[in-house]
């Protein structure tokens, strides 16, 4: 394939250039995950562990690559934010691997950062955030903002999604919720929504206890004018909010709320009678059907042994990056980082919606977003998307005056010219 105009055998020539150093001299090309397996994420994260897993197998049984089989590398940073780095730099230095796969809260991601920094290590990062960031050695294949949060909200101040007047910003207490509601609230009163009809509250990672916050969204709701709430919970918190929402005869047709970080992994394990109507924004819904969907389904299935296994946003993520990983790696001959980082820049995978994802110059997707319903068996239904994917904008420079002209220093001239505007023009 080509790049950017780069052919594959100019590729290998850029990576002599780089350098092939330790990564050509090895049999077995080394990838990190580094996912939690236990503590209150695990209910997210050993899904995208298993992911990578299967892509590995996948790509193994096709010859592997560059010649070599591929190894994972499985740590366990067990939901503590601060063992993320340290098994960051252990995959890095220890186990010398050529990628990491990993991450799901910000804060996690957060620490592992000068660990990148340092080792000049690539990670790909599958989960939606807040923006406000670019590194140099991090891609990232969720949503930023402009591709999930805030069409999530225009769609519910339009008249298709009720004409929503009234704001509950619900969130757990860490960078990715706060941040993202900055915006959002930023947003709002762009629209003309006052701070009386915001209310944003956030609970610690594991809360339970969701009797007073839920009676508190019903008495905020109460005031008469349609309310909805926007939820960035994560992890095994969202379980018991939702029941909490149903036993206080909360429906969707009364407060919709509409949630960032619930997918069908996260439904799988609560009953969802009295939770239909609720909303997701995400990128991918299992319930999409096109053909590279189906055969994503029924190779998941075929892997880890259990049809009842949902798929979900996060895993197309890791799909796409790890074959724009193994693109790129093909393209430059190497694993050397420095050029395998210049070659996933203007890669392009077929998503599983059916539409192309590239990856753009400031370390972003192309995304197409989507609004689910949810249904009687823990499904969604699509009830609105982007005619056309949309590319991710690292900072929220539309609606924060701070962020206005901020980029990342680092770009390459070449791919870049002026990066206070998103640069996927070069592209289409």
């Amino acid at each position: 394939m080509k790049t950017l105009g780069v052919s594959v055998a100019a590729g290998v020539m850029l990576a002599a250039a780089f350098g092939s150093g330790a990564w050509a001299d090895e049999d077995t090309i080394k990838i990190g995950v580094l996912h939690s397996l236990s503590g209150t994420m695990a209910i997210s994260e050993t899904t995208l562990k298993d992911t990578i897993l299967m892509m590995v197998d996948d790509l193994n049984k096709k010859g592997g690559l560059l010649g070599k089989k591929v190894e994972a590398v499985v740590v366990d940073p067990a939901s503590n934010w601060p063992l993320f780095a340290e098994k960051a730099a252990e995959l890095l230095e220890q186990d010398k691997v050529a990628a990491v796969f990993g991450c799901w809260t910000s804060v996690s991601r957060k620490s592992v950062l000068p660990v990148f920094a340092k080792d000049n290590g690539l990670l790909f990062y599958p989960v939606q955030y807040e923006g406000e960031e670019s590194q140099k050695g991090v891609f990232y294949t969720g949503a930023a903002p402009n591709q999930q949060a805030i069409p999530a909200v225009e769609y519910l101040m339009s008249k298709d999604g009720g004409e929503v007047k009234r704001w509950v910003l619900e969130g757990t207490d860490y960078v990715y919720p706060r941040t993202t509601n900055k915006i959002l609230r930023a947003f709002l009163h762009l629209k003309g929504v006052t701070d009386e009809d915001i209310l944003e509250n956030y609970t610690p990672f594991g809360f339970s206890d969701w009797q007073t916050e839920v009676g508190k969204i019903k008495s905020f709701a109460a005031a008469g004018k349609k309310t909805a709430v926007v939820s960035t919970i994560n992890g095994d918190a969202n379980v018991p909010f939702y029941k909490e929402l149903a036993n206080q005869g909360i429906k969707a047709s009364d407060i919709p709320v509409v949630a960032f970080s619930v997918g069908e992994e996260e439904l799988s394990g609560i009953d969802t009678t009295n939770l239909v109507g609720h909303l997701a924004a995400w990128n991918y819904f299992e319930s999409v059907k096109t053909p590279q969907n189906e055969a994503f389904i029924k190779q998941w299935h075929a892997f880890i042994k259990n049809d009842k296994r949902t798929t979900n946003d996060p895993m197309e993520a890791h799909y796409i990056g790890f074959k724009m990983w193994t693109q790129a790696v093909l393209q430059a001959g190497t694993t050397n980082p420095d050029a395998v980082r210049q070659a996933v820049i203007g890669q392009k995978v077929t998503n599983l919606t059916g539409s192309t994802a590239v990856m753009l110059p400031n370390h972003h997707l192309t995304k197409p977003v989507l609004i689910g319903e949810i249904r009687p068996d823990g499904q969604f239904d699509v009830v609105w998307k982007t005619k056309a994917p949309v590319p991710g904008e690292a900072w929220a420079y539309k609606y924060l005056d701070e962020d206005k002209g901020k980029h990342a220093d680092w770009e390459f001239p070449w791919v870049c010219e002026s990066c206070t505007e998103p640069t996927f023009k070069a592209y289409e």
